[in-house]
């Protein structure tokens, strides 16, 4: 894995963790569902419609807790948008992902913490760091939110159903590693899939950093073990579709129609579309990152039109 050119040695380390250690103090979830919300990157209008979703499900019997793992911070260049996200999302559970954890502890020249492999555009990384610097300065002028970043963990695990949920924001060994994207599964990853669950002892391990779901099931050493990255709340996961993704994590199956899901006995795993106002959000991103800007440049297009990727492509095959 290669981190930013602008990482100091102290920053990486702070940065990763030991798989070991990753559910040696589980909290219970009473809940009977969780909603896992990965990379809402600021965008107020997708936080409005996974809380409206919540709601629905509550009517329909279901109490729902909102796990927040990261990234809730992005495109939130705006004083008064910068306190709303962070307020809103600091009432319910939450981990730090890299742009948190960036914003809680600003240092000049850090970078975005993004970690991004060496098949990313160098453009991309660039327009992020600059991206990064914007938010920095707004954070500065926040330092109450910032305190609260700073004393938010980077992983959680659950017990839910009996079951070890870990929920983190990269993957087991880096606060921004690659090792459960989109691509790791497509050039397979398996060897080290089964040393993670064998090492976190974890049942299902919830992710997201990397930007493209997936839904990976298989077994080790003949434990039923589960991935889920939700890809992104707050922008477009799919071919020409705009709509963020989360996983939902549910003793049931979901009242409405997911992306993609898993299921065992009294399980069901799915990423759940987020059919948030995307006209409302353009607006407000076009006054926060005009035409030219990093972010216009990087992210605009995605917002509109989604990405390449197909729904069939969401779910990988177990281990053999």
């Amino acid at each position: 894995m290669e981190w930013v050119a602008t990482f100091s040695g102290l920053r990486t380390l702070a940065y990763r963790y030991r798989p070991e250690a990753l559910c040696g103090e589980p909290s219970h979830a009473s809940e009977s569902v969780l909603y896992i919300v990965g990379g809402l990157y600021g965008n107020p209008f997708a936080l409005d419609e996974i809380e409206a979703m919540a709601q629905a499900e509550e009517r329909h019997g279901h109490r729902v807790k909102l796990v927040f793992n990261g990234d809730f911070n992005w495109f939130n260049a705006d004083d008064t948008l910068f306190r709303e996200i962070n307020s809103r999302v600091l009432d319910h559970t939450a981990v730090l992902g890299n742009v948190d954890y960036e914003l809680s502890l600003p240092n000049a020249g850090a970078g975005c913490g993004c970690a991004y492999p060496e098949y990313v555009d160098q453009g991309v990384v660039a327009r992020s760091n600059q991206m990064m610097e914007r938010l920095q300065a707004l954070a500065d002028q926040h330092p109450d939110i910032q305190k609260k970043l700073s004393l938010l963990p980077r992983y959680r695990c659950l017990i839910f159903g009996g079951l070890k949920i870990l929920v983190l924001h990269g993957d087991p060994e880096s606060l921004a590693g690659w090792g459960l994207s989109h691509e790791a599964f497509t050039t397979g990853n398996d060897r080290q899939l089964v040393s993670w669950f064998r090492t976190t002892g974890a049942d299902v391990i919830a992710c997201t950093h990397t930007c493209l779901p997936v839904l990976w099931s298989g077994e080790v050493d003949g434990r039923p073990c589960l991935v889920t990255n939700n890809g992104a709340a707050g922008m477009g996961n799919l071919r020409s579709d705009p709509r963020g993704l989360i996983t939902r994590i549910g003793f049931t199956s979901p009242f409405s129609e997911p992306v993609a899901g898993l299921a065992r006995p009294g399980l069901h795993v799915s990423l759940m579309p987020v059919a948030y106002d995307v006209n409302a959000w353009l607006s407000q991103f076009d006054r926060l990152w005009p035409e030219g800007s990093p972010a216009a440049v990087s992210y605009r297009s995605r917002l509109v039109g989604g990405t390449s990727l197909d729904p069939g492509n969401v779910v990988f095959p177990s281990i053999p």
